[in-house]
């Protein structure tokens, strides 16, 4: 388990050697990141993943022989503990809500700054969740088709065996608030908001922080 004091372990995937050297070179500068592998493909970045067990994966969405979404669906299963970003050049609203869909904690777009990439990395290691500004607006309005549409939905699909807090801790997930946020809103520990959003995303079954927006927005436990 990572301490204060240990980097933050990542493995880069992507099939350009170019733009993986550019990331070493970008992460090279800092003190607290640290890459531990790299893989050139989506099959590759599994056994990169299952072998080192790194904190955050880089990975591509357009890769060889397992795609980064397959590649990122199948990590969440065998690596749990892994937070995926997803650093692609595809502006496609399928791949975004798949990545989401498939575990993906981030999707940001590579003409982000140097610097977005190590804050991103930082991020989601903290638990948060990161989407490209560009990409997020996409990603609102399939919420609010998810919302518009439960409204059909009979009254007995409304949220599962989660706990009042839970629900409370879910409404403010969908809000975009990280751990520490939620944890000065509702009066409790920063480790207490860990353990719920975890049991929240067991029971749900789900892979993300941003799936549980989706799920939140689509229950209509937000406004969109």
């Amino acid at each position: 388990m990572t301490t204060a004091t240990e980097p933050i372990r990542v493995v880069v995937a992507d099939d350009h050697v170019l733009y993986r050297r550019g990331i070493q070179m970008v992460i090279g500068t800092e003190d607290d990141v640290v890459i531990v592998g790299e893989a050139a493909d989506g099959r590759e970045a599994v056994e990169r993943a299952v072998e080192l067990l790194p904190d955050v994966v880089l990975m591509d969405v357009k890769m060889p022989r397992l795609s980064g979404i397959e590649a990122c669906r199948e990590i969440k299963r065998q690596v749990p503990s892994a937070r995926i970003l997803m650093l692609t050049m595809s502006e496609q609203e399928q791949d975004l809500f798949e990545a989401v869909k498939a575990g993906a904690s981030g999707y940001l777009l590579k003409d982000v700054p140097p610097d977005e990439v190590a804050a991103g990395i930082r991020a989601l290691h903290q638990g948060q969740s990161l989407i490209s500004p560009s990409m997020a607006a996409k990603l609102l309005t399939e919420f609010t088709h998810l919302s518009n549409a439960s409204q059909q939905l009979p009254a007995a699909t409304a949220v599962p065996r989660l706990t009042d807090r839970e629900i409370e801790v879910l409404r403010l997930v969908a809000r975009g608030l990280g751990n520490r946020e939620i944890a000065a809103e509702l009066h409790i520990s920063d480790n207490t908001v860990k353990n719920h959003v975890r049991n929240i995303l067991e029971k749900l079954q789900l892979h993300s922080r941003m799936a549980a927006a989706m799920y939140a927005l689509r229950e209509n436990l937000v406004d969109p």
